[in-house]
């Protein structure tokens, strides 16, 4: 059974005590007080839900007492009804002012005193409810906008985004939307180099960028990480403006890295069409060219996703792949033109997928080096190569030929890189020089503080340490300057133009020359034909790899072209 409310009478006269307790007892439990001093020490102990005063009492009155209830927070929402005397206006003007909620008035009747109180605590009631409700809508409110927007930067969260960008471009279905897809590369680099407080600078610092450029035409959200969305008419994307802004808002910070955002662009044409498979598609856009030093941003095509689904095969394929050993070793010979022999090895994957057939490395190492792969794929070649090795000298009672292997960017961020390395050389009773370490000219454009470092390791330990593809991107001086490697591999473009530029022809010999004077050895790649070999040699090159001598071949028939060259040499002594 729900209990009674509570009612204090506070009046002196103890007729008028008895009759309203007799007129009001059945409903509630009823409470009384002769003057004011009393009712207050009541309502301090007692939980009182509604008081009935009368205005006129000695020493502290009526008008006294609910001028000290409205200053006293524990009393200050109890409702008042005051009992005036008929007629006196002027009580009931000040007992308004007090904030008196009704009337009682003498002499009593029955039905309206029981009627006023019911009434006054159901109006307290409503107005506690309404209250209530106001403060559950505020914090629904605040729950939602909780639910729906990003923790760090405040933007729209993934769900959010999606729901918006529908509602606002049904909404305007007269104009053009894009949705454009940003996300950093090698942010974690970031955060591994500067620690996750100043990759949160960052995050906040494109938080606040992005809301200026969308204005009140377009929205943006913060996916996960690094991946922020942007939602807004094709008539005020310019990707140009916006990538420029967004630099300068970073390089603004004075962070010692270059922190550069990517951008993958989806025209929409069907507003209709769910918006996560729109992000989808300028995401797509986006890995096309993330890490490009050639451009920022691409537009999404539909060629496009023939080629996702195919990385999708590839990523879904990856892990069973590595552990059946579809991963196969090829080995392209490094050929010495002076001594005509194989003086060298590079070491080349190739997956063999049991449905798609031979998979080349430009189609699954970019994607490996995006998601992470590559730091197990290159372990994994590592160990091949190193029983390879260990296989010649078991053969030959020497090694015939140093093998080189490419060492992925991601790969400098492993602190045990070293320790692994010189492990594997133990474990197969091997010496460092019979590894060597390929770098790219892009990992060490993006960090060339840390790639210097681990060279340095390197080559303190014994290791060969070659620069492929040189040339391919932006080569300087002062890399040659700064770059401690032993071995330049030039890239294959100069020799595809050699012999039919002056200025190539005249670039080929001076890095022979400069290399030279450097103590570096330098291997041209990509050497095709007869014609190609000519100009090289005529240059001074002494090392070649390329087509002309031979391709990639299995480490099967690799060692056989090492056992015929060992057979031929014994026979010439």
């Amino acid at each position: 059974m729900d209990e009674k409310p509570v009612l204090l009478i506070v009046t002196p006269h103890e007729e008028d005590r008895d009759v309203l307790s007799r007129y009001l007892k059945e409903d509630y439990e009823v409470l009384a007080a002769k003057d004011g001093n009393e009712a207050l020490a009541t309502m301090g102990s007692e939980q009182v839900d509604v008081a009935v005063v009368a205005l006129d009492m000695p020493g502290m009155d009526g008008i006294e007492l609910m001028t000290v209830m409205k200053h006293t927070e524990t009393m200050s929402e109890i409702p008042v009804l005051a009992i005036a005397n008929q007629g006196d206006h002027d009580s009931e003007t000040n007992a308004v002012e007090m904030g008196a909620t009704d009337f009682i008035t003498k002499p009593y009747h029955p039905t309206v005193v029981r009627h006023r109180v019911r009434n006054v605590l159901g109006g307290h009631e409503n107005e506690w409810r309404k209250a209530l409700q106001s403060a559950q809508d505020q914090k629904i409110m605040e729950m939602q906008h909780s639910m729906e927007r990003d923790y760090l930067t405040g933007l729209y969260n993934r769900e959010a985004f999606y729901r918006k960008a529908a509602e606002l471009m049904q909404t305007n279905r007269d104009v053009l939307y894009d949705i454009v897809y940003f996300d950093i590369s090698c942010f974690k680099v970031i955060n591994d180099l500067f620690h996750m407080e100043t990759g949160n600078v960052v995050l906040n610092t494109a938080g606040f960028y992005f809301p200026t450029v969308v204005g009140d035409f377009g929205i943006c959200a913060r996916f996960e990480a690094d991946h922020f969305v942007i939602c807004i008419p094709d008539d005020k994307m310019d990707i140009e403006q916006i990538l420029e802004g967004l630099d300068k808002s970073i390089q603004s910070l004075g962070i010692n890295h270059n922190i550069r955002f990517f951008a993958g662009i989806y025209h929409v044409e069907d507003a209709f069409l769910s918006v996560d498979r729109m992000c989808d598609w300028a995401h797509i856009a986006l890995n096309k060219i993330k890490g490009s030093y050639v451009t920022r941003y691409a537009y999404y095509d539909e060629s496009m996703w023939e080629i996702m689904v195919r990385e999708q095969t590839l990523v879904r394929d990856m892990e069973i792949g590595l552990y059946e050993k579809q991963f196969c070793i090829y080995m392209q010979a490094i050929y010495d033109l002076k001594h005509k022999r194989v003086v060298g090895a590079e070491a080349l994957v190739r997956w063999l997928h049991p449905t798609i057939g031979t998979v080349l490395p430009a189609y699954f190492i970019p994607l490996f080096e995006s998601n992470g792969f590559i730091v197990r794929l290159d372990r994994y070649v590592w160990e091949a190569v190193c029983q390879f090795i260990k296989e010649q000298k078991e053969r030959f009672g020497k090694v015939m030929v140093p093998v080189s292997v490419n060492v992925s960017r991601l790969n400098f961020y492993n602190l045990d890189l070293l320790q692994y390395l010189l492990g594997l050389v133990e474990k197969y009773g091997l010496e460092t020089w019979m590894l060597k370490l390929e770098i790219t000219e892009t990992a060490y454009m993006d960090e060339p503080e840390k790639i210097i470092s681990v060279i340095k390791e390197f080559r303190a330990q014994g290791f060969s340490v070659l620069m492929d593809d040189f040339g391919s991107g932006h080569s300087s001086l002062s890399m040659l300057k700064n770059l401690p490697v032993d071995v330049l591999k030039l890239d294959m473009s100069f020799t595809h133009e050699a012999g039919h530029s002056h200025r190539v022809n005249t670039i080929l010999k001076f890095i022979m020359q400069l290399s030279q004077e450097l103590g570096m050895e330098v291997i041209v790649e990509g050497v095709e034909t007869k014609q190609q070999l000519d100009v090289i040699a005529e240059l001074g090159c002494k090392e070649i790899q390329g087509y002309y001598f031979s391709r990639p071949l299995p480490a099967d028939e690799f060692m056989k072209v090492l056992e015929e060259q060992d057979e031929r040499e014994k026979a010439s002594l």
